[in-house]
């Protein structure tokens, strides 16, 4: 009956925090190298001020990370006296070190596992409010296709991701199941639709929002089980057949 399963990937199949926190030491390593006086003269709070100026006049920019943060870079530049073409290669040059630093993550216990076992069976999506590139992960051969909050022009838990993967993968919702950490962008997003959900667990918390969710994992090997699970409980529908 699932035919399709998508996949958040930050938090859910890697860890992502101390992944940001070392790209932009590194970034900032960077900028000491080749815009010396940016970090001596810009803070965490500057940084804010760019971030709520520039969304503010582009409400689609705070969906994409990427297109926001080197936006950040490029306002930060030229506010210290850097011409705007200057400023604009620098910004791209920061940019690309950042993402590559950003690309060196480590998955979780079982998770290369569990897209080895569950690519075969089902078609494998991933959705994601960052910028994580499967390909650039080398994921690709998992995953039959990806979407982000940039290509979509929103971010999770709003529809549209979830919408955009029920129609490339012509599906209907109880054909779908999705898996993620987030009980509001992930959970809560796709259970709205009429998505079955699996809440990535670890640490065996109580469930925190008032969303339902079809079952709760705190192993990824758990995962291939519970979606048989859903199948077996969930009752035929027209069409299935």
């Amino acid at each position: 009956m699932i035919a399709v399963v998508t996949f958040d990937l930050d938090n859910t199949l890697w860890d992502i925090d101390g992944v940001i926190r070392n790209a932009e030491r590194v970034t900032r390593e960077w900028f000491d190298r080749h815009v010396p006086t940016l970090n001596a003269r810009l803070g965490p709070e500057d940084y804010q001020r760019l971030r709520a100026q520039i969304a503010a006049e582009d409400a689609r920019i705070a969906h994409d990370v990427s297109r926001m943060r080197r936006e950040v870079f490029r306002r930060a530049i030229e506010s210290i006296g850097y011409e705007s073409g200057e400023a604009e290669r620098l910004a791209t040059e920061a940019f690309e070190v950042f993402l590559s630093e950003r690309h060196r993550i480590t998955l979780f216990d079982g998770a290369l596992d569990l897209l080895e076992t569950l690519h075969v069976r089902y078609r494998l999506g991933a959705l994601t409010n960052g910028n994580a590139d499967i390909a650039r992960l080398g994921l690709s051969r998992y995953f039959s296709f990806a979407f982000s909050a940039g290509s979509v022009g929103a971010s999770k838990p709003h529809p549209a991701m979830f919408r955009a993967a029920l129609e490339h993968a012509a599906v209907a919702p109880w054909q779908m199941a999705h898996v993620g950490d987030h009980p509001v962008d992930d959970i809560q997003g796709a259970a709205s639709l009429g998505i079955h959900t699996i809440w990535v667990n670890p640490k065996g918390v109580a469930y925190p929002v008032a969303a339902p969710r079809t079952r709760s994992a705190e192993r990824l090997a758990d995962i291939p089980a519970i979606l048989e699970d859903i199948e077996t409980q969930e009752p035929a529908r027209e069409g299935s057949g």
